[in-house]
């Protein structure tokens, strides 16, 4: 965090790409954190609602990201897991690179979506590809 600066300082934005149904970009610029995080959620939950072979987020445009931000991310892994929707971070900043890095997130994140058809851990053909 910068010195002097306060978190949430900046308000969240969203946009949300919607062209290709099965792989929706939600992109997220300003602070997410305690009191801006529930915009994203509900976008995410949204999404995994549609059961999108992937769901980009794109941190191009983040400034800030505190504990409730990560949990998000980490809601969009866990209910993605449930629907066999992948989450791929698009843009991270290097800070965010850091602290999904040491939180164990980046780890999770690589995991493949479990198949519930078959329960194994390997991705329905129609989620194969990346971001």
């Amino acid at each position: 965090m910068l010195a002097g600066r306060k978190p949430e300082a900046t308000p969240l934005g969203l946009s949300v790409d919607r062209s290709d149904p099965d792989r929706p970009v939600i992109s997220v610029s300003g602070d997410l954190a305690f009191a801006t995080a529930g915009p994203l959620r509900a976008e995410v939950d949204q999404a995994l609602a549609e059961r999108p072979a992937v769901i980009v987020l794109d941190f191009a445009e983040l400034l800030f990201i505190d504990s409730t931000g990560l949990s998000v991310i980490v809601h969009a892994w866990r209910e993605g897991q449930q629907c066999g929707t992948a989450i791929r971070l698009r843009s991270t900043p290097r800070f965010l690179d850091a602290i999904l890095d040491m939180t164990g997130i980046t780890g999770l994140l690589a995991r493949p979506p479990v198949n519930t058809a078959t329960g194994s851990g390997t991705l329905p053909d129609r989620s194969a590809a990346t971001a």
